[in-house]
């Protein structure tokens, strides 16, 4: 019991030490969650899903997202408690259990349709519990007893202004108004107690706290209940609770007390009544009026508000102070000293009490910027902008007005005397008889020295972001720098620090440390592996706490810290993991600020206020990623849950599908990644992303397995989530129509083919034909060869006649010419007789008309119808014109005709111009050419 006590009395102090820091609150606004303000009740089911009766429906929150669910007619939802695998809840005229249905929803499904005994008129029920097989919903004046094995009910008439079923010790015990404490056995009320209190004044809350019923009133009062009666517990609160109505009151899992309150938010008690802590709506949760009160497998305490949900996330590592209205401003540096906590910010040094829940106080004289508190001996410095305080007891005296103390340093074996850097470089603090104060500047260095440690005696190293680390040797008298070098810059973001008895220095591109032998700084793999590494690197600079024994960085997503190996000479790492937001609150970047407040408790600096880490509440947990649901698109762009265990067979023109996945985790430092794998369409994992869900467009057909992982903080979780289905093949690359395609295609194949077959066959046929032509045109050709050799031929022959017909023609011109010449011959001696006689002979041979018969045959074996076509022509021409024709159609001469006519040139010339006049030519038409051209 000593030693009971003995603990109690530490933890108190311990929660008293660092009152005003706070758990992490969330808040959710009616705007964030999409339903109404008033919260009334909250339960959570196996999967760790939270519901909360709102006044718009049921409220389901997986971690990642709201959703709604309204009851059959709209009304509010008064209580809500999950058992098994339904959510039980209790409205306007109705109470039943919601179940969730194969594609992920939740159902309703109405138990107070089962009463044979009808409803009270306008019953609200307010308040569900449940013992064994037995559920209780209350109202303001019924309990109806319900099994959910045999589906029976009782009921029984219990009035109440607040309803409230207790469940204590396996048993059940609530409240009748006007009659007492009643409790339940074997179906019937049994009276507990029929004391004024219990039958006047509402309870709230009644617990099992060693061996006898806590009872709680709204006035808030306490009273033990026992076998000797009920004894009123005066508790240790300085809070006076009848100021305010407690409407709401819960036990949490270490036996403290939470209460509800209509105005003035949240007590939270130690089991002797102490008040821990109280949050209201000042100190960052939504509301001061408390409906509901709930804590979850996670000890998070939820709180169902009027205007809202709060979560207080009770066993976070982390605490806060947050500075709502601005009155501190960015916490720089910090020192816990005995029972005092001091601030340095931007708007000066302030301190409050730790054993009070004071507010902070600024120090008169302190305003502007604090660089930073040290405490050397017992001591504590301020270093200023305006210079350099000491600080005692909340006040402060100043010691030295160099501008702009970054940093106060002891100096090896000189006790009385201390280095300090400054805007303008270094100089010397002095103590006189117990008093600090300014001795002198080190001439000869005048760079700000806001990072600088001593190497030994007179040395000292001086850092500059950007010019690199300055080597210094100091005098003996600590008055002049006799010597100067400069080390190259290693990169910007630097800082110069001690660590493990080493000086190191660190940059953006890793952490090195200082050699005092060849006095250069090498390269520290380990600890460079430890800050920066290829998955992340601190931003900012490094720190160091615990008398310079644990480092700290601060990462993108993590809060880096390294000390000492226990058990290996390998350092100690713990990665705390924190929301990306985080670093974006820690104030100026390169400003860091860490700090030891004891044991494993560390106080950083944010832009408005502080958190405190306590690195021995960080407990390693397993998580659980699961599909919540999985939609598919329709082609009217309207979207259709799918069966969400099944492996669901999707149309082709439904082939776009999202999925929504969480991991129920509801702290505020912690921020949950996913990554997922549509195995059958990707080859790798997908980067880690904030967002919950996926959506995959024009899924190709084929059989697809989705798979989902969680990363929570630096933690995977403990399973990979599953979700196969099948986008079916599009009717047109169905089996039926690769079926009909074959079938198709055969027949296609086989039309093809005779379409060959007959195309083949015309072409045959056309090549007959065509070589039939070409036989024909052959004959032909040759019968025209024919012809024409025939035509030659017979040309040969006509040549041959007209051969004939010139050289008989010549042989009569020839003959007659001869005649001709021997008739006038004759004619010179024409008395003779005989030679009247010869020139007569003569005379008949020359007109002989068988000559002119055989002249006639053969020109009309030469140019046949010659003269019948003259003849038809001219009918009226005679003989001897027909024969002058003829002798011109052999293109003869006057001269040559003459003598064939036995007529003179002349004569031939006037029957020329007779044969034109008969013609009826014209002067211009040549009688000859007229006649070449019949």
């Amino acid at each position: 019991m000593i030693f009971r006590l003995f603990i109690t009395t530490i933890v108190l102090f311990a929660l008293r030490l660092f009152g005003q820091e706070l758990p992490p609150i969330q808040n959710y606004t009616p705007i964030e969650y999409n339903a109404g303000n008033q919260n009334w009740s909250m339960a959570q089911s196996a999967d760790r899903t939270i519901y909360v009766a709102n006044n718009d429906g049921l409220l389901e929150f997986n971690g990642n997202s709201w959703s709604l669910y309204q009851m059959p007619y709209g009304t509010p939802v008064k209580s809500v408690m999950a058992f098994d695998d339904k959510i039980y809840t209790g409205s306007y005229m109705e109470f039943g259990y919601w179940d969730r249905n194969a594609y992920g929803k939740l159902d309703y499904i109405s138990i107070s349709d089962r009463l044979k005994e009808p409803l009270i008129e306008d019953e609200d029920f307010w308040n569900i519990t449940q013992l064994k097989d037995w559920v209780l919903f209350q109202s303001l004046d019924r309990v109806y007893v319900y099994n959910i094995h045999s589906s029976t009910f009782q009921i029984f008439d219990v009035r109440s202004n607040n309803p409230k079923i207790f469940e204590i010790d396996g048993k059940i015990y609530f409240q009748d108004i006007g009659k007492g404490f009643f409790t339940l056995e074997n179906g019937e009320p049994i009276m507990v107690s029929d004391e004024a209190v219990f039958k006047n004044i509402n309870i709230v809350g009644a617990f099992s706290v060693d061996n006898h019923i806590l009872v709680i009133t709204e006035e808030g009062s306490f009273y033990n209940l026992g076998n000797e009666g009920i004894i009123e517990w005066k508790i240790t609160s300085l809070d006076d609770f009848s100021l305010t109505k407690i409407f709401s009151a819960i036990q949490l899992h270490d036996g403290s007390f939470v209460l509800g309150t209509i105005s003035k938010g949240i007590y939270h008690l130690n089991k002797n009544g102490g008040v821990l802590k109280h949050i209201n709506q000042e100190k960052g949760i939504n509301n001061n009026t408390v409906l509901s009160l709930f804590q979850d497998n996670d000890y998070n305490l939820w709180l169902g508000l009027d205007n809202g949900i709060s979560i207080v996330n009770l066993e976070s590592p982390f605490r806060e102070y947050i500075d709502y209205a601005g009155s501190i401003g960015v916490v720089y540096t910090a020192k816990k000293i005995d029972n005092l906590l001091y601030l340095g910010t931007n708007q000066g040094l302030f301190y409050k009490r730790i054993d009070r829940n004071d507010e902070f106080k600024l120090i008169d004289g302190t305003e502007g910027q604090v660089w930073s508190l040290k405490e050397i001996d017992g001591t504590l410095f301020c270093g200023h902008h305006t210079g350099t305080y000491v600080v005692r007891n909340g006040e402060v005296n100043k010691i030295s007005s160099v501008p702009g103390t970054w940093d106060v340093q002891s100096i090896s074996g000189r006790s009385n005397l201390l280095i300090q850097g400054n805007y303008k470089g270094l100089s010397i603090l002095e103590n006189d008889d117990g008093n600090w104060k300014y001795r002198n500047s080190i001439v000869g260095f005048d760079s700000s020295t806001r990072f600088f440690e001593t190497v030994g005696d007179y040395h000292i190293l001086v850092n500059h972001d950007y010019k690199g680390v300055y080597d210094l040797k100091i005098s003996n008298d600590l008055t002049s720098v006799e010597k100067i070098d400069r080390k190259e810059s290693k990169g910007i973001g630097s800082s110069l620090l001690r660590y493990n008895n080493q000086i190191l220095y660190s940059t953006i591109n890793g952490v090195f440390k200082y050699n005092k032998n060849n006095e250069e700084f090498i390269a520290e793999s380990v600890l460079t592996n430890n800050f920066f590494n290829e998955d992340e690197h601190i931003i900012g600079i490094l720190r160091s706490t615990n008398n310079f024994e644990r480092l700290w960085g601060f990462t993108k997503n993590n809060i880096i810290t390294v000390s000492k190996g226990h058990l290996s000479k390998e350092p100690q790492m713990i990665k705390i993991p924190v929301p990306a937001a985080f670093r974006r609150t820690m104030g100026v970047l390169g400003f860091e600020s860490v700090v030891h407040l004891g044991d494993e408790l560390y106080l950083i600096g944010i832009s408005n206020g502080y958190i405190t880490l306590d690195l021995n509440a960080i407990e390693k947990r397993v998580y659980e990623v699961k599909i919540g649901s999985a939609i598919k698109k329709m082609p009217n762009d309207l979207e259709d849950n799918l069966l969400i265990h099944d492996n669901p067979q999707i149309l082709y023109e439904e082939n776009s599908i999202s999925f929504n996945y969480n991991v129920a985790e509801y702290d505020k430092y912690t921020e949950v990644y996913y990554q997922y794998l549509l195995e059958g369409l990707d080859e790798e994992w997908s980067s880690w992303k904030l967002s919950s869900s996926a959506s995959f467009d024009n899924i190709p057909y084929g059989d697809y397995n989705f798979k989902v992982k969680a990363k929570i903080g630096n933690d995977v979780s403990s399973n990979t989530a599953n979700y196969s289905f099948t986008i079916l093949r599009p009717w047109y690359v169905s089996y039926w129509a690769i079926i009909c395609y074959i079938i198709i295609a055969m027949l296609t194949s086989l039309l093809i083919h005779r379409i060959y077959k007959s195309y083949y066959k015309r072409q045959q046929l056309q090549l007959i034909k065509a070589n039939n032509k070409r036989l024909k045109r052959k004959k032909l050709k040759n019968q025209k060869k024919i012809v024409q050799i025939k035509n030659e031929q017979l040309q040969e022959l006509v040549d041959s006649k007209n051969r004939e017909l010139a050289i008989s023609t010549m042989s009569i011109i020839k003959k007659n010419e001869f005649l001709s010449s021997i008739k006038d011959k004759l004619k010179e001696s024409s008395d003779n007789p005989q030679v009247k006689s010869v020139i007569k002979i003569i005379d008949r041979n020359i007109n002989n008309e068988d000559d002119w018969k055989f002249f006639e045959r053969a020109f009309n074996n030469a140019d046949k119808d010659f003269l019948k076509k003259v003849k038809g022509k001219h009918p009226e021409l005679s003989a001897n014109d027909l024969r002058l024709c003829a002798y011109l159609r052999l293109n003869l001469s006057s001269k040559e005709i003459a003598p064939l006519l036995n007529i003179s040139v002349r004569s031939v010339e006037v029957k020329r111009y007779r044969l034109r006049k008969k013609m009826g030519l014209s002067r211009e038409s040549g009688l000859t050419d007229y006649i070449m051209g019949l």
